[in-house]
């Protein structure tokens, strides 16, 4: 019979069932070798204490500290009238702050004996907050003894001064994690090396059975520092060839070659431009054009700031295609922007738009829309056009993959706001050409290099980072609404006077307001006080506006549960100038253009991202006047809330932005995955932080799938592909 590798060894019979299922069902580790893989979160050392004042609220902590004292209390209860209840409240502190741990009932009679002041511990539980006081409850704790102690055993588990805390769970505690681990550490002998061995040792990294030894049980910052740095190659190395393997397998595939006619419609449509295009259009537009004119699909990511000109670019591409005589697709992430895109292209392209129609021009072709809200006759004229081949440029939603939509031929497919469409469906509307079309991917969100590489790491890269003249200036501002009402008020005064100066305003809210916006779903987490109302809402805030600081203006509401008509007659009515303040939601983070509207208030501005606020902000300065952004919240001076939107008042820097939002979110949500507890594939690998090796290891791991695109001679390296790709495919099943 087979034996089971040792890592593949399943927990249940290494730890015991109980043990197990809490592992699986809280930390999603199922076998020793996921165990060995749940890498400590930070270090404890024993002569060093933790910093109590930085905890965070309602979250799951470990702290080493010291009891300062210990107060048993007697009270009159309704389980206990006679006074019998008992309530233990022990002061524990680190010498930067103290920490209130309370026990109650029967629970009190342990601690009281045995956490008497000067004992040192570990602890671990909630944190939450009781008359303005951090407290854990009822939490469970560790005694740390001393080595001439007769409980040597202790000792043994600690061996080392450096103790490792584990992301643990309220079922798990830290150091029940590390106990699992003592058990199955010896396994860490047979881990399989996935790092071909010249890389590791040109690199002077460890071997991995060292490294898991060395992060599990260090004796020196030093051993902490080699496990890291092997283990953090690992993570980019594995990942950076999953994706050189994408990159190499559509490489393989063939596509049609387009270049555009030398007098046909992209040189007709540039004599038509009232503007020179600015130096960075043209350096990614010819970047694009070398790509078409090849034999194997285009698959490239175009970044650019809100108003870089990305459409432009965009809509050069889909020229040059329709020029060498394929068609063109352009999806959009909503209806709204897909009937926008479809708007702006048309009125860009003028007559060349109406080609076949009266009045069209002989190099024009048509321009169709096709959207799930459209009516049937026209939904048929727009596919019909399509087979035919009349229509060389479509916009659409994803009614555009749907099997009944057939290309007469489909050359180029430009996706627009990528992070909303994942590549199964890219690879749908691959199927719909003879051969696979070429892919252009646009990102109006600033996405740092590295980030870039591991997200979008299949795809190559162009960015458009300067603004087309005449795009105006944007001026921020943090309106500290609780600190200072005055300047809210102020900031209302504001809008009127853009409104007076014949301009517009929007106001942002991150709520509607309606009846299935319940506001306790919507409550998040408990930074302050301020937080104990639910967020601000559409709806309230419009009528508030309406008929007070104000009143007398033409005020509409916007958001993403009404009639798509009716979205669309309202924006209609904006863009008009018939509308001066429209109170909406998100909707229109994206692609709303109205360059008269100068003005956006965004209420409750805390509770939107770093780059969703970027995004918002974009939609001001588009034209000739000067924009101004104002950031109301209700958080105080000092907290984390307050500063991030400091950052953003303080630079209109997309791509710094995105680093300082990146540093203080964790990974896992820039790779997709906004729960910050679920495992995402990166452990130890920190995007921001470590840049060189992710670029080294993209180049490595292009070298070793070009030399060797099986990887057939490296068994450990294909072990560890696996692993990934299946918790990637768990990941996509699970997001359905």
């Amino acid at each position: 019979m087979d034996l089971v590798p040792a890592l593949e060894e399943p927990l249940k019979k290494v730890l015991g069932p109980a043990t197990a299922k809490v592992m699986a069902e809280h930390l999603g580790l199922h076998s020793v070798g996921d165990l060995l893989h749940h890498y400590p979160r930070r270090y404890e050392e024993r002569g060093q204490l933790t910093h109590l004042a930085e905890l965070p609220m309602d979250e799951h902590v470990t702290v080493v500290a010291q009891v300062a004292d210990a107060r048993l209390h007697t009270f009159a209860s309704a389980k206990a009238p006679r006074g019998k209840g008992q309530r233990l409240e022990v002061t524990i502190t680190d010498g930067s702050g103290r920490l209130q741990l309370v026990f109650f009932g029967h629970g009190v009679h342990k601690p009281h004996k045995e956490l008497l002041p000067g004992t040192r511990a570990m602890f671990a539980g909630k944190v939450s907050l009781f008359n303005r006081r951090l407290q854990l409850a009822h939490p469970a704790y560790e005694l740390l003894r001393g080595a001439d102690d007769e409980a040597a055993e202790t000792v043994e588990t600690w061996a080392g001064a450096l103790i490792p805390i584990y992301p643990a769970t309220a079922k798990l505690e830290s150091w029940k994690i590390g106990k699992a681990i003592q058990t199955v550490l010896p396994s860490a002998q047979e881990a399989v090396d996935p790092l071909p061995e010249s890389l590791r040792e040109g690199r002077g990294l460890v071997p991995l059975p060292e490294a898991l030894l060395k992060i599990h049980r260090p004796h020196t910052k030093a051993d902490i520092a080699d496990a890291q740095s092997r283990l953090k190659w690992d993570e980019a190395f594995v990942l950076q060839v999953a994706l050189a393997r994408r990159r190499h397998a559509d490489a393989q595939l063939p596509a049609v070659p387009r270049k555009p006619a030398p007098d046909g419609l992209l040189s007709a449509f540039d004599d038509r431009l009232p503007f020179t295009l600015t130096d960075g259009q043209q350096k990614v537009s010819k970047e694009i054009f070398d790509d078409l004119a090849t034999d194997h699909p285009m698959h490239r990511l175009l970044q650019g700031e809100v108003g870089s000109g990305k459409t432009m670019v965009a809509l050069r591409a889909m020229l040059a295609v329709v020029d060498a005589g394929g068609q063109a697709a352009m999806l959009a992430p909503t209806e709204v922007l897909a009937q926008q895109h479809h708007r702006s292209i048309v009125e860009m392209m003028g007559e060349l738009a109406e080609g076949g129609m009266l009045g069209g021009s002989e190099q024009g072709t048509k321009v169709v829309l096709l959207t799930g809200s459209m009516g049937t006759a026209a939904r048929r004229q727009a596919m019909l056009d399509l087979v035919t081949g009349e229509a060389g440029i479509v916009i659409g939603t994803h009614a555009l993959i749907e099997d009944k939509v057939q290309f007469h031929d489909l050359g180029l497919v430009v996706v627009d706001e990528q992070h909303r469409f994942g590549v199964e469906q890219r690879d749908a509307l691959r199927g719909k050409g003879e051969q696979p079309p070429h892919l252009l991917v646009m990102t109006a969100t600033p996405i740092p290099r590295t980030v870039a590489m591991t997200v979008f790491g299949d795809l190559e890269t162009s960015v458009l980072d300067q603004l087309p003249a005449g795009r105006s200036p944007i001026a921020s501002h943090v309106v500290p609404a609780a600190d200072k009402p005055h300047f809210l008020t102020r900031a209302w005064e504001r809008v009127r006077e853009e409104v007076e100066n014949g301009h517009q305003a929007y106001v942002v809210c991150p709520r509607i307001g309606d009846a299935e916006d319940d506001p306790k779903k919507a409550r998040k987490s408990a930074e302050d006080e301020a937080e104990k109302r639910p967020p601000l809402a559409v709806l309230d805030i419009a009528d508030q506006l309406a008929k007070g600081p104000l009143s007398g203006l033409r005020v509409e509401v916007l958001h993403g549960r009404m009639h798509p008509d009716d979205k669309d007659a309202v924006m209609r009515r904006f863009a008009a100038g018939e509308t001066h303040v429209l109170v909406a939601t998100t909707v229109i983070e994206v692609g709303v253009n109205v360059p008269n509207a100068t003005a956006m208030v965004i209420m409750d501005a805390d509770r939107f991202g770093v780059s969703q606020l970027h995004q918002l902000r974009g939609r001001v300065g588009r034209g000739s006047a000067a924009g101004l952004c104002l950031l109301v919240s209700e958080m105080p001076e000092a907290s984390p809330a307050r500063q991030r939107l400091n950052a953003v008042a303080a630079t209109l820097d997309g791509f710094e932005l995105s680093r300082i939002d990146l540093e203080q979110r964790r990974e896992g949500d820039v790779l997709g995955q906004a729960q910050s507890g679920a495992r995402t594939s990166l452990r130890v690998l920190a995007v921001i932080e470590d840049e060189e090796i992710i670029a080294e290891a993209r180049q490595e791991a292009t070298a070793v799938v070009e030399a060797d695109p099986e990887l057939t001679g490296l068994p450990g390296l294909r072990t560890a592909l696996d692993a990934l790709l299946d918790e990637e495919r768990e990941q996509y099943l699970e997001k359905g």
